[in-house]
């Protein structure tokens, strides 16, 4: 752990990892603890935390070295601006710079820092060289900093750091042999040569969904509408604008094990859209809307069907009565209903309440961040995948 304020999201990751299963030994920086504590560290991780590289206990015993190569992965999180120089330069000035240079285990960095540094030419330039030295990334995220700037830089959620490092350790996983198809994002539907028909889905839910897949060792197709978010590490990526481009694009990647709808496809689309653009001097245009195609439902009924199909309802009234005829409706076995109304944040936020239902029932979870609510569906899905899912 390296130093910045996204350090105590690193004591979230720690306790992520732990419930997963894995044994985490702490190396902390010393500007890291300036941010959180060594017995914070010490606590979670139930072990000594490492700090200092001239620990005549530790170095006796050759502890730097030992440290570099007793993990299976090294993780770096938060990957500030200053460790990926050193590690990029070949420092060692502290003990996990040294860690760094003598490990000959794989590396994953998760950056965080200010938008400007993280975009800063040198930045750039030293993640090029760790990244073709074989140091794999996970984010940084785009969205609002502690210093009130706006861009990429955040540190990526735990879950998604969580989902990486299962990706890493995929050989034998739930999902290893199995190939996703994810939805994502909004469709622009377009108008005129400049306007769409569009919505407020950021694609956060569905790029989530598609690395936790990828983390369980599937083989990942995401089909995204335009949305700003970085491609997740090991997912193919299909990018489209429109409703029938992105119908085209998940029946290419078909078959599949499992396919999860959870792209806000627009519902009409202009029938004859503009090639130039429509002036506002001739007044309000009158525009012919026409119903866009149905992607879950084309599917879910069509010769190539996946054997597990999961829709999205995000609704804003109704929820469970509305959300349970469109899984009738739909064809598909699973619907995540989401209450997407005004005051809820769900469009464009990073936090999810969602119900799923299916043939048996419903399951009703706690409010989420988005990364855990797409760990918690894939492990469903990795689940009954391996029973033998028989389709509704």
């Amino acid at each position: 752990m390296s130093g910045g304020i996204a350090a105590y999201k690193a004591l979230e990751l720690v306790r992520l990892l732990q419930r997963a299963g894995y044994g985490v030994t702490a190396i902390l920086t010393e500007s890291g603890a300036r941010f959180v504590t060594a017995m914070s560290l010490q606590a979670l991780t139930g072990a000594a935390v490492h700090t200092d590289l001239w620990s005549l206990t530790e170095e006796s015993e050759m502890g730097h070295i030992q440290l570099s190569r007793s993990a299976d992965l090294v993780v770096v999180a938060p990957a500030s601006a200053d460790i990926l120089a050193r590690a990029a330069a070949g420092l060692a000035p502290d003990l996990a710079c040294t860690v760094l240079l003598a490990t000959d285990k794989p590396v994953l960095a998760a950056p965080a820092m200010n938008v400007r540094m993280w975009r800063h030419p040198a930045t750039q330039a030293n993640v090029a060289a760790l990244a073709a030295r074989g140091v794999r990334f996970v984010g940084p995220d785009e969205g609002e900093m502690a210093c009130h700037e706006f861009g990429p830089g955040r540190l990526a959620e735990p879950a998604a750091i969580l989902a990486a490092i299962e990706q890493h350790f995929a050989a034998g996983a739930l999902l290893a042999g199995r190939h996703v198809l994810v939805t994502a994002g909004p469709t622009h539907e377009p108008v005129d040569a400049v306007r769409v028909i569009a919505n407020r889905s950021s694609g956060r839910q569905g790029f989530a969904i598609a690395q936790a897949a990828a983390g369980l060792g599937a083989r990942v197709t995401l089909v995204s509408g335009p949305v700003a978010l970085a491609d997740p590490p090991g997912v193919t990526v299909r990018r489209v604008e429109t409703a029938a481009e992105m119908l085209r694009a998940c029946e290419q990647a078909l078959p599949a094990d499992a396919a999860v709808f959870a792209a806000a496809v627009a519902d009409w689309r202009v029938a004859e859209p503009s090639a130039a653009k429509l002036k506002k001097a001739a007044g309000p245009p009158v525009l012919d809307l026409v119903p866009t195609v149905d992607i879950l439902a084309t599917l879910a009924r069509g010769p190539r069907r996946p054997v597990l199909i999961v829709g999205f309802a995000a609704e804003t009234g109704d929820l469970l009565a509305r959300a349970r005829a469109k899984r009738e409706r739909k064809g598909c076995d699973w619907i995540v209903a989401n209450d997407v109304g005004a005051g809820t944040g769900v469009m464009g936020g990073e936090r999810n309440t969602v119900h799923l239902i299916d043939a048996a029932g419903e399951e009703h979870w706690p409010d989420l961040p988005k990364g855990e609510v797409a760990s918690r569906l894939v492990k469903r899905i990795a689940e009954s995948l391996r029973k033998g899912h028989a389709t509704a």
